[in-house]
């Protein structure tokens, strides 16, 4: 959806609702797949999962395909709700951005909003003096969100203006924030095995508060603090 004229008041992006016929056809084929899979399985003198597969195969047909078609799109429908609730949707007006994922939103003023940007599947947006404001997985058309940011009137960057300042993270990191390498830290486990993803998302926003701008590549972390004024 690019904005007009006549929709500038309010500009609403958000996962379209495709995915669930998308992935209820997916999830049909899937069943059907498991069908002849199982068909398969029962010739074999010797296979992993034979018991289930005899048990689908003393369902007579046409049934037993019906059962599996039926249950794949079941899956697939229930599998895309799951999707379209944890996608982002953002909601943009002259003077505001509402940022919706999960049940959480986080509403930012225009006034307070410097540079927004995609950095890889993150959607970010950056205050006046480079502190990161919000970072957000976002799975939108980078087309329509440039186009809708600025029709807004917002500065859409083609990158982070500020991605060379990133450092990676090592622990005890010298010059950081009082708390922050704890906070790292914590968040490093968190993303190798013992946390979940909001517990991620948690401790980043505990480091944006304290001035740390947090990016991730392939499990590791990178930081970078706001400019000080005099640069």
């Amino acid at each position: 959806m690019k904005p007009t004229a006549k929709d500038r008041d309010a500009t609403e992006l958000r996962q379209g609702l495709w995915i669930v016929p998308a992935f209820a056809a997916i999830g049909a084929v899937v069943g059907w797949l498991v069908k002849l899979l199982a068909n398969w399985l029962v010739t074999l003198r010797w296979a992993p999962m034979k018991g289930p597969a005899e048990l689908l195969n003393s369902i007579p047909e046409p049934w037993l395909t019906v059962l599996g078609v039926t249950a794949g799109v079941l899956l697939g429908v229930f599998v895309a709700f799951i999707a379209l609730h944890e996608a982002l949707a953002v909601r943009l007006t002259d003077t505001q951005v509402t940022l919706t994922i999960r049940d959480a939103s986080q509403e930012l003023s225009r006034a307070d909003i410097g540079p927004v940007f995609l950095d890889g599947k993150f959607l970010v947006l950056l205050g006046h003096h480079a502190e990161e404001m919000a970072r957000e997985p976002c799975d939108l058309d980078a087309a329509e969100l440039a186009a809708a940011f600025t029709a807004h009137g917002y500065t859409w960057a083609a990158e982070d203006p500020y991605k060379a300042d990133f450092r990676l993270w090592v622990p005890d990191t010298p010059g950081l924030p009082v708390g922050a390498n704890a906070l790292m830290s914590a968040r490093a486990t968190a993303m190798r095995k013992t946390g979940t993803e909001e517990d991620v998302r948690a401790l980043r926003g505990e480091l944006n508060r304290l001035g740390l701008a947090v990016r991730d590549e392939k499990k590791r972390q990178y930081w970078r603090l706001p400019p000080r004024p005099s640069e």
